[in-house]
C-alpha cells in the first residue's frame, strides 16, 4: 500500500504543476522573469551604472534652443506671425474686449438679471436664485471688475473651444482612421500639464490676452472632441439605417440624425470644457490673462490666503453655477419643462432677453451701471486673522502631538526621503521590469510595452532622476488620498445624511483654482514637498470619494438582500460583497487619485516641491524652451506610465470572465 501510495505521488503531482503553469499571473511572471535573465546581464556589462545611463540620452537643448531663437529673432518681421498668427492674436483681443465691453455695458444688473433667466430657463426657479446669489457674493467680496473680465476671457475661451473641438470630435467620429490618429493627440494633449502649454505660446503671442486664450483652448478642447466623437460614433445602428434607406445624403443624415442623437454628448463636452476653462483661469493669469486669475496669483506671491479667497471664491461660484447649468440642460434633453417654468418655447426666451435689457436699462438710468462700493464686504482681513492665529498656534510647539511643521518634517524625513531614495538608488533597469511587471499583470503586454517605452524615454529626456523624485511624490500623496478618500467614501455610501453634508464641501474642493491650495497648505506646513503633497492630497481627495461613493452605491440590490438573508453582518457586506462588486469603480477611483495627485504635485513645484514641477516652472520663468518642454513631456510619459499599471485593460477583463 505504501509502494503504491509512492508510485502515484508524482501523478497527482503532474496535474498541480500543469495548473501552476496555466495559471495566468504565474505565466506572465515567469515568462519576464526568463526574459529579464537573458537581458539583464548583457544591459549591465554594457551600463553598469544604476542610474539611467548617459549614453542612451538625447539633449533637445541644442535643437530647442535654436527653436526659441528663431522665434523671438523672427516674431516681428516674418509673415508666418504678421499674416497668420497677427491675425489669430488680433481676432482674440478684438472678441475679448467686445465681451468685456458688453458685460460693462449690461452692468451688474443686466448681467445678474441675464445669469438668473437663462438658469430659469434651461433648469427651473432653484438654480436661478443660485446663479443670481452667486453673482452678488461675487460683486459684495469686491470682485465683481474682475469677474467679468475672467467671464469674457472665459466665453471667448470656451466658444474658441467649442468650434475646435466639434470640428476635431466630427472628423473623428466619421473616420476610423481620423480617430486613431487623433486619439493619441488628445490623450498627450490631456496629459500634459496645463502650466507646460504657457511657454511655447508665450514665445509665439508674447505676454497678454492672446496667449492665455489660446493656452485655455489647447487646453479645454479635447473633452469636447472625445464626447463629440463618442456620440456621433455611438449613434444608434437602427436609426441610422433607417435614414439611410430613406435616401438621405451623408449630410443629410449627420444633421438630422447623429448630431441629434449625440446631444447629450455634445452638452456634456460643453461641461467639462467650460470646467476645464476655469481651471485655467488662474495659470493662466502667469501670462497676463488678468480678471480673478490674476488676483489670486498676486495673492500667491505675497501669501496673502483672505485675498486669495475673495477671489477664489468667485471663480468656484462660476464653476458651480456654470456646471450646474450645462448639466441640467443635458439631463432634461426632451423631458418636460421642469416645474416654475410656464413660458414655453422661443416666447420664454424673449420674455427672458427682454427683462435682461429692461434690468439693464433701469440700472443705467438710476445711475447704478457699476456695483455699488458700499455694498462691498471685506472677508481677507478675518480670513488672514484666522490664519495668522492658526499659524501662531498650529505650526508648531503644539504639546504632544507636534505642530504642522514638524508632522511636515516627519512627513518628509521618514516617507518622502525614503521612498524618492529608494526609487533612485533602484538600477534603472529593475525600474524598467517592475513597471512592466505591475502593467502585465493588470493588463496585456501591449499595456506592458507602452508603459515601459514610457518610463524608457523619461530616462532617454535625460530627467530620470527629477522623475523619480516626482514619481515618489505621486506615491505618497496618492496612498493618503486612497486611504481618507475609500475611508470617506464608504461613510458616504452607507450613509446618505454623511453624503448630503459632503455634496457642497466637494464641490467647493473640485472647482477651487489649485493655486489656491498652495497658500493654506504654506502657511501651515511651510515650503517644500511636504505643502505640495498637501495640496495634492486635497485636490485629488473629492474624485475619489465621489467615484467610490458611486461604486459602493450601484451594487446589485439583490446581492445585498442575499447577503442579509444568510445573516451576515454590516462589516461582511461591506468586505465579502459591495468592495468585490464594486471593484471596477475602485480601480477608476485609483486611476483618477493618480493623475489629479499628478496635475497638483507639479505646480508645488512653485513652493518647493522642486523635481519636474521646478524643471517646468523654472523653463516658464525664464524662457527656457528646453527645459519647460522636456520637464513636461516627462510628466506626459510618468502620467501615461502610471494610467497603464493602474487601469485594468478591457482584454484583460474578457479573458478573465
Amino acid at each position: 500500500m505504501a509502494a503504491a501510495s509512492t508510485a502515484t505521488a508524482p501523478a497527482a503531482d503532474t496535474p498541480r504543476f500543469g495548473a501552476l503553469l496555466r495559471n495566468r499571473v504565474l505565466g506572465k511572471l515567469l515568462l519576464l522573469a526568463v526574459v529579464a535573465a537573458v537581458l539583464v546581464p548583457i544591459v549591465n556589462a554594457k551600463w553598469a551604472s544604476g542610474s539611467w545611463p548617459h549614453a542612451l540620452t538625447v539633449d533637445l537643448t541644442g535643437p530647442l534652443g535654436k527653436t526659441s531663437d528663431w522665434i523671438i529673432d523672427n516674431r516681428d518681421s516674418h509673415p508666418l506671425f504678421l499674416y497668420f498668427f497677427g491675425h489669430i492674436s488680433n481676432a482674440v483681443v478684438v472678441s475679448v474686449r467686445g465681451a468685456y465691453l458688453v458685460l460693462l455695458a449690461a452692468g451688474w444688473a443686466g448681467v445678474t438679471a441675464a445669469a438668473g433667466l437663462i438658469a430659469w430657463r434651461v433648469a427651473g426657479l432653484k438654480l436661478a436664485a443660485a446663479a443670481v446669489a452667486a453673482l452678488l457674493v461675487c460683486g459684495s467680496f469686491g470682485m465683481w471688475v474682475p469677474t467679468m473680465q475672467t467671464l469674457a476671457l472665459m466665453i471667448v475661451a470656451v466658444l474658441a473651444s467649442v468650434v475646435l473641438g466639434m470640428l476635431l470630435g466630427l472628423a473623428a467620429g466619421l473616420s476610423d482612421r481620423t480617430y486613431r490618429a487623433l486619439r493619441p493627440v488628445l490623450d498627450t494633449m490631456q496629459v500634459f500639464p496645463a502650466y507646460a502649454y504657457l511657454l511655447p505660446v508665450v514665445l509665439v503671442f508674447g505676454i497678454g490676452v492672446p496667449a492665455a486664450v489660446l493656452a485655455t483652448v489647447v487646453y479645454a478642447a479635447p473633452p469636447m472632441a472625445r464626447l463629440t466623437a463618442l456620440g456621433l460614433r455611438g449613434a444608434d445602428g437602427g436609426v441610422m439605417e433607417a435614414v439611410a434607406s430613406l435616401g438621405a445624403t451623408a449630410r443629410q443624415r449627420l444633421l438630422t440624425a447623429r448630431l441629434p442623437l449625440a446631444r447629450k454628448q455634445l452638452l456634456l463636452g460643453l461641461n467639462q470644457t467650460i470646467m476645464m476653462a476655469l481651471s485655467m483661469a488662474v495659470i493662466a493669469s502667469v501670462i497676463g490673462a488678468g480678471g480673478l486669475g490674476d488676483r489670486v496669483y498676486q495673492a500667491l506671491a505675497s501669501v496673502d490666503v483672505g485675498a486669495a479667497l475673495a477671489a477664489g471664491i468667485p471663480i468656484v461660484l462660476l464653476a458651480v453655477i456654470l456646471d450646474r447649468t450645462t448639466a441640467a440642460a443635458g439631463a432634461r434633453l426632451g423631458a418636460a419643462e421642469p416645474d416654475g417654468r410656464r413660458l414655453h418655447g422661443p416666447y420664454g426666451w424673449g420674455v427672458a432677453a427682454v427683462l435682461t435689457v429692461v434690468a439693464a436699462l433701469v440700472a443705467r438710468l438710476a445711475d447704478r451701471i457699476d456695483w455699488p462700493e458700499t455694498w462691498t464686504v471685506n472677508i481677507a482681513d478675518p480670513v488672514n486673522n484666522a490664519v495668522d492665529w492658526m499659524t501662531d498656534h498650529l505650526y508648531s510647539g503644539v504639546p504632544y502631538i507636534g505642530g504642522t511643521a514638524d508632522w511636515a518634517g516627519h512627513f518628509t524625513t521618514w516617507v518622502l526621503d525614503p521612498l524618492r531614495d529608494g526609487l533612485q538608488w533602484l538600477p534603472w533597469w529593475s525600474v524598467l521590469l517592475i513597471v512592466a511587471a505591475l502593467a502585465w499583470l493588470i493588463g496585456t503586454w501591449r499595456t506592458a510595452l507602452t508603459a515601459v517605452l514610457a518610463m524608457a524615454a523619461i530616462g532617454v529626456l535625460g530627467v530620470w532622476k527629477p522623475s523619480l523624485d516626482t514619481l515618489s511624490q505621486v506615491l505618497a500623496a496618492v496612498a493618503v488620498t486612497l486611504v481618507v478618500g475609500f475611508a470617506v467614501g464608504i461613510a458616504a455610501a452607507r450613509s446618505g445624511r454623511v453624503e448630503r453634508l459632503l455634496r457642497p464641501v466637494l464641490d467647493v474642493f473640485q472647482t477651487m483654482p489649485q493655486f489656491v491650495y498652495l497658500i493654506p497648505v504654506v502657511a501651515l506646513f511651510g515650503v517644500g514637498r511636504a505643502p505640495a503633497v498637501a495640496a495634492a492630497v486635497v485636490y485629488a481627495l473629492p474624485a475619489v470619494i465621489r467615484i467610490t461613493t458611486q461604486g459602493l452605491r450601484q451594487v446589485d440590490a439583490a446581492a445585498m438582500e442575499s447577503a442579509r438573508s444568510m445573516g451576515a453582518t454590516s462589516g461582511q457586506q461591506l468586505r465579502q460583497v459591495q468592495l468585490p462588486l464594486a471593484r471596477p469603480a475602485l480601480l477608476l477611483a485609483v486611476n483618477q487619485g493618480v493623475v489629479l495627485v499628478l496635475a497638483v504635485v507639479i505646480i508645488g513645484g512653485l513652493v518647493g516641491g522642486g523635481a519636474l514641477g521646478y524643471e517646468v516652472v523654472f523653463g516658464l520663468a525664464q524662457g527656457d524652451l528646453a527645459t519647460g518642454l522636456v520637464g513636461g513631456a516627462a510628466i506626459v510619459c510618468l502620467g501615461l506610465m502610471l494610467d497603464r499599471v493602474t487601469q485594468p485593460t478591457e482584454r484583460r477583463a474578457k479573458k478573465g470572465a
